[in-house]
């Protein structure tokens, strides 16, 4: 009986690892511009429901932790995100072709988009109202942002056709 194939290579491998056959699923599957875009919506929603899990456990006690200050000013969440967003921007200033369209980037940009849409009210209304129920307007936004990318994620080739067929409708509507 031959020895199941230990090594990670799928090179002479009969049976690829789980995670070769999610990468090999991903690239037939999905395009080089919808991957970062892929990554954004699942950094979101992760570091969003992170980021609620950690502020309930530092609230409720039952975290070991407690909140991150500099000297005395407390640091919101919204400070890392902002500093996340500055450096994708850096980023796409600096046009580094290995970097701009990659996952990782796309992975930190929902990251910091997360970090600062969670505490949106706190920024709309300069009061730190996260646990109030004015707090509820950074939930609402968060939901509707990661909603609408998902919906976008989930039908791009559909989107990128109606734009075509809307354009060139317009373009023949002109030119008649």
């Amino acid at each position: 009986m031959p020895a199941a194939p230990t090594s990670g290579s799928s090179g002479g491998d009969r049976h690829p690892r789980l995670r070769e056959r999610w990468r090999r699923v991903l690239d037939e599957h999905t395009t080089p511009a919808q991957r970062p875009l892929l990554a954004a919506w699942l950094a979101f929603g992760c570091t969003f429901g992170t980021a609620r899990l950690i502020t309930h456990g530092i609230r409720g006690g039952w975290l070991p932790w407690g909140n991150i200050s500099a000297g005395s000013t407390h640091l919101h969440h919204y400070n890392f995100g902002i500093a996340t967003l500055a450096g994708v921007g850096l980023v796409a200033v600096r046009g580094d072709q290995a970097y701009v369209g990659h996952p990782g980037i796309g992975a930190l940009y929902g990251t910091g988009s997360a970090l600062i849409a969670d505490e949106f009210a706190l920024l709309l209304d300069l009061k730190d109202v996260y646990w109030a129920k004015q707090g509820r307007i950074s939930v609402d936004v968060s939901l509707g942002i990661l909603s609408a990318l998902g919906l976008y994620l989930t039908a791009v080739p559909f989107w990128h056709e109606i734009t075509k067929v809307s354009r060139d409708h317009v373009r023949e509507r002109l030119a008649a």
